[in-house]
């Protein structure tokens, strides 16, 4: 998952020269258009997150530099944690407690996969120092990104591999949606585009507002996705408010938030790791090919379908994997709260798993 906490301190690592002409944006909301219009005649899942982000990521790599204001992207992630609590069923928290060997399992598989990668890259000396280590970490994109440095990591290049695995993680995710489910299954009518009730849509928004002041203050990793999910969670467990979030205000989060991914993707950073680009997809693939694994695993233990597992144990953003759960038919507790679950786990554990890793390996 991207971390909106350290936008303002990774924004040389999005963009460094970047001027937002008008031009650009113009073009980038034409492709991003463009590329939602093909991904929606195909009955793709979450065209309005990849789209844009496919846009973004051809526009910059391509020299037309463009950024974008960190509020607009903690806004779109104050959004989505709204909406993923609006699908979260009243026992997630039970099915937590009652299941929590599932939860445990696919959390430390994850975590293993991504050590056995980066120790293996590492050994291999194909990327500087402990870039291998960090670049390969499950935690917080930008965390990962941010510590990386103070333990002999090469910054841009634990960019380019965070942000290319969450890219094909979503990717990973939208096709093997496509794959099992029928286009008949995708939600279509039931969808309303537009207010349907004006009162719960202003106590929606003043929600969002305060929780995205709220994570302002509290700084935690992730807060604008977590706290609001979990203030809204529980506000609408008491029955205090009726989440309504027409799907043109979620439209716009899906596809701010698909840019504020694609602008990571620098032509400097790019370039810098164009030598070692296929060992860094050799080691998603892995990864991905683990979370199959996985998910197999949790299809033969629990009553659960695959697609659901995959899904809940995809090593990609939690936020992104919440925007394609929230428009197939799966089971969105279960995908949220085993998300959920290996982000905090991961946010605990993986920092100090990488300093480990990095001290043992650099001895």
């Amino acid at each position: 998952m991207s971390d909106p906490q350290n936008d303002s301190k990774t924004a040389f690592i999005s963009t460094p020269k970047a001027f937002n002409k008008p031009r650009h944006w113009c073009l980038l909301v034409v492709i991003s258009s463009l590329f939602v219009t093909g991904l929606e005649l195909l009955s793709a899942p979450a065209a309005f997150l990849l789209g844009p982000m496919l846009a973004a990521i051809i526009l910059v790599v391509s020299d037309h530099p463009l950024t974008l204001h960190t509020l607009p992207f903690r806004l779109a992630q104050t959004v989505v944690g709204v909406m993923i609590a609006s699908h979260l069923p009243l026992s997630t928290f039970a099915d937590i407690a009652e299941q929590w060997q599932v939860y445990l399992f696919g959390t430390a598989m994850t975590i293993l996969a991504s050590g056995i990668v980066g120790v293996a890259l590492t050994k291999s000396a194909l990327l500087p120092g402990t870039t291998a280590i960090w670049g390969t970490s499950p935690g917080a994109a930008g965390v990962m990104t941010i510590m990386s440095e103070s333990y002999g990591a090469d910054m841009r290049l634990v960019a380019v591999m965070q942000y290319t695995r969450v890219a094909f993680c979503a990717l990973a995710a939208m096709l093997t949606a496509g794959l099992l489910v029928e286009p008949e299954a995708l939600p279509s009518s039931s969808t309303h585009w537009f207010v349907s009730n004006w009162h719960n849509f202003l106590v929606t928004l003043i929600l969002v507002i305060l929780a995205l002041l709220a994570a302002t203050k509290v700084r935690i990793s992730g807060g604008f996705l977590l706290l609001p999910m979990f203030i809204s969670f529980v506000l609408q467990s008491f029955n205090l408010i009726v989440i309504e979030l027409p799907q043109s205000l979620l439209m716009l989060a899906f596809a701010t938030m698909g840019w504020g991914i694609g602008f990571r993707f620098t032509p400097a950073v790019v370039r810098h790791a164009l030598h070692v680009l296929p060992f860094i997809l050799l080691s998603i693939f892995f990864l991905l090919l683990m979370n199959v694994l996985v998910a197999w695993v949790l299809v033969l233990w629990i009553d659960i379908d695959f697609l659901s597992a995959f899904l809940g144990t995809s090593p990609g953003g939690a936020d992104s994997v919440a925007i394609i759960a929230a428009n197939i038919p799966v089971d969105t507790g279960f995908v949220m709260t085993m998300q959920v679950s290996r982000f905090l786990l991961v946010m605990i554990v993986g920092p100090l798993l990488a300093k480990w890793l990095s001290t043992k390996l650099i001895r």
